[in-house]
């Protein structure tokens, strides 16, 4: 269980008591919601300025970037970013604990398993980054945070998969692999959809066609969308652990 430094012998008592599907669904839902709030707001009332390109080309999907660089929508995403990055640090921490119990005999997989931690730690400090500087503040600055994030992402994923890989192999029980499988796939499509972005933003710059930047709008949400699932994966991972915050003992308070 998910229970902090003490064991249930050594813990005081308990303030809040949560299932780890519900934390984890929670932490999820709360960027969903506001990505699909930012989006829709930027289509009903910012339509012209969020869909505008450079080369006045027609266009009829804002870019993340750009759904989430007006007021409110930048408010909303912050705030909901903001309030997810703590339990998604929590997350990273929680994997690295799981990995090292399985892996404490296994020097490359204990290896891996500090290099994904360090990756899940860069991909939200990237995701604050970009969200907390918006591309109409600081083009270069919102630009790195993109880059360090979804770099980071896709590292974390292929790490993660090669982990669940040999956990499938040697302990995997019915769960575990499904886990696996789904990771695997949403990987793999999130790897595609960088790619298919990358294609239409160097293609929407090279010749300016019309619906190409939208074709690349779409392929970023996807991306969102199929990191946001690889996350809930955690779902399968944690199901049977508890998440509790406890005061300490009384022996334990200096």
């Amino acid at each position: 269980m998910l229970q902090g430094p003490y064991s249930s012998l050594d813990r005081g008592r308990p303030l809040v008591r949560l299932p780890f599907t519900s934390f984890i669904v929670g932490t999820v839902l709360l960027p969903l919601t506001g990505f699909i709030a930012c989006l829709f707001i930027s289509l009903v009332y910012h339509f012209e300025d969020a869909t505008y390109t450079d080369c006045h080309v027609s266009n009829y999907l804002p870019s993340i970037s750009a759904a989430i660089s007006h007021v409110p929508e930048c408010y909303i995403w912050r705030c909901c970013v903001g309030l997810h990055s703590a339990p998604r640090y929590l997350v990273s921490v929680a994997y690295f604990s799981f990995y090292r119990g399985r892996f404490s005999k296994r020097l490359p997989e204990l290896l891996l398993s500090g290099l994904a931690l360090l990756c899940s730690l860069t991909e939200n400090t990237g995701l604050l980054l970009l969200t907390y500087v918006s591309s109409t503040e600081t083009y270069s600055v919102h630009k790195t945070g993109f880059v360090v994030f979804i770099g980071s992402s896709l590292l974390h994923m292929l790490i993660t998969c090669r982990l669940w890989q040999v956990i499938r192999r040697h302990y995997g029980n019915p769960e575990e692999v499904r886990s696996f499988r789904w990771k695997l796939r949403l990987f793999l499509f999130n790897f595609g959809c960088c790619v298919a972005a990358a294609y239409f933003f160097t293609r929407h710059n090279k010749f300016c066609e019309t619906g190409v930047y939208t074709l690349f709008a779409l392929c970023e949400y996807l991306v969102v969308f199929s990191n946001m699932a690889f996350h809930m994966t955690a779902f399968w991972d944690f199901g049977s652990k508890e998440v509790i915050m406890a005061t300490l003992p009384e022996d334990k308070r200096y």
